[in-house]
């Protein structure tokens, strides 16, 4: 009888000791992530057979019993994760309870307008898609209190998620961080600038945005502006022609379209559009809130993605018959 008992009890450290053993070794040690989804309100015993269901090569009922004797089966959170090489059981229980999910990423470009942001985030096939009934004004609205017209309020960016996340989630981040960086650069802006709010001010970074993708020009090109604004003349930027006339536009700007009138016909036009017309990112901002100091009014292009900027429209046409004719 006490030999049976005897048996029986290095039997059961036996088996504890290689369930501890197996409860730290890695599931798999080479290959791809392995992706599962635990519903939500899964018990213990149906996540682990979810898991299993999945391709991770993991026995469910041991699975299920290490939650249950850590005390960890009530606190698993419903959702989508990855299972990386080298992760053993314990380390599973322990994701799947801090509701570490899987992490995807989608990149917002500078210069967009917001119908591309939005067709970029329609085209993401990792969101959940809680907007694509709403119009613009509709979805906006679920937005900002504050703005009517979503272009330009949204800072372009690579945003991390949780797989399956509602795409809501990623534009109501976008402009919470749009209005902190527009916050920070309005807060060191000069007095004397012409602008009577933080949006006229991101309208100017928009257009700077869209003038060049030279960085050490972006300072010069709002200076020009800001000049113009000062003098009241008309902005005369192809950009803001451009964005008003929206899908017709075919890679050409005639001289119909720069007499055109459109709210945001700036040769026709004084002062500024409407609205921004393009993400503008964080040195554009900067641009905008604090130009070069120059009392230049015209610039041209080079030709080698440079300008050439001229104070006085003498000057201006020369640099126009040397570079462009």
């Amino acid at each position: 009888m006490k030999k049976s008992i005897f048996l029986l009890v290095l039997l059961a450290a036996a088996a504890a000791t290689g369930f501890t053993y197996w409860a730290g070794e890695p599931i798999t040690s080479a290959g791809e992530p392995i992706e599962f989804t635990i519903p939500p309100g899964s018990s213990v015993g149906m996540a682990a057979q979810q898991i299993a269901k999945a391709g991770v090569p993991v026995n469910p009922f041991l699975l299920s019993m290490l939650a249950r004797l850590t005390q960890q089966a009530s606190k698993i959170k419903a959702g989508a994760y990855e299972l990386k090489p080298g992760t053993p059981p314990r380390a599973l229980i322990g994701q799947m309870v801090r509701g570490e999910f899987a992490q995807e990423s989608l990149t917002i470009i500078e210069g967009w307008t917001f119908r591309q942001m939005r067709q970029a985030l329609a085209a993401s096939k990792s969101l959940k898609h809680d907007t694509a009934e709403l119009s613009d004004k509709d979805l906006m609205a679920k937005i900002s209190t504050e703005y009517k017209s979503p272009e330009g309020l949204f800072f372009p960016d690579t945003y991390l998620f949780a797989k399956g996340s509602s795409d809501l989630h990623i534009y109501k981040q976008a402009h919470a961080l749009l209005l902190n960086r527009l916050t920070a650069a309005w807060s060191k802006r000069d007095a004397s600038l012409p602008y009577k709010t933080p949006y006229e001010a991101l309208i100017m970074a928009s257009i700077v945005e869209k003038e060049t993708g030279q960085k050490s020009e972006r300072a010069m090109i709002a200076a020009v502006f800001v000049n113009r604004l000062r003098q009241g003349m008309l902005l005369q930027t192809d950009p803001t022609v451009i964005y008003g006339m929206g899908e017709s536009f075919n890679g050409n700007i005639r001289k119909k379209d720069l007499e055109t009138d459109t709210p945001y016909n700036t040769y026709v036009r004084t002062g500024l559009p409407p609205t921004p017309i393009a993400l503008a990112g964080v040195e554009s901002l900067a641009a905008a809130l604090g130009p070069a100091k120059s009392n230049a009014l015209y610039f041209v292009a080079r030709g080698n993605g440079t300008s050439k900027f001229s104070d006085n429209l003498n000057d201006h046409n020369k640099a126009v018959n040397q570079y462009q004719r």
